[in-house]
């Protein structure tokens, strides 16, 4: 599929509101309603748009401390990091998950907790029981300078 002009626009508005409606969205890029809504649906078959979220506040949940952890793991195997991974993906605080390089570290999460102890009892009992991490280094979030999910398109 080639983008065009209005693909990327449909691209660029939907990242900033995903709750705009068809007929906004046309008047927004300037379509009328029916292609705009072939061209959405177009870009979600293609892949290109991969789902809507919404967006919710952490500390007014309770959630007011997040971390970066770095993990070592003691097997540099297929086996190992498959195990680990799907262990991770089961604990909720844990927002993001990357398999890393050029660092003493294989894995980097992101991970919120509602405080101190929150964060001690996810890292005692839960990540570092998971079999073949060997390593752990935290890094405390203090300010979130730039926090964007939106994708550069044009």
């Amino acid at each position: 599929m080639n983008l065009d002009r209005f693909d990327l626009q449909i691209l660029e508005v939907l990242q900033a509101e995903g709750r705009i409606s068809n007929q906004d969205l046309a008047d927004r890029i300037g379509l009328s309603p029916s292609p705009c809504l072939r061209r959405v649906k177009a870009l979600e078959e293609a892949g290109y748009i991969v789902g809507y979220r919404t967006i919710l506040d952490a500390k007014k949940l309770g959630l007011s401390l997040m971390a970066l952890i770095h993990i070592s793991m003691d097997q540099h195997t297929p086996e190992r990091f498959a195990h680990f991974e799907a262990e991770i993906a089961q604990v909720p605080q844990v927002l993001e998950c990357l398999l890393i390089t050029g660092q003493s570290a294989d894995y980097q999460l992101k991970v919120v907790v509602p405080d101190m102890d929150g964060f001690h009892h996810l890292l005692l009992n839960r990540i570092t029981r998971i079999e073949g991490v060997t390593g752990v280094h935290s890094s405390f979030i203090l300010r979130r300078v730039v926090d964007k999910t939106s994708l550069p398109v044009a």
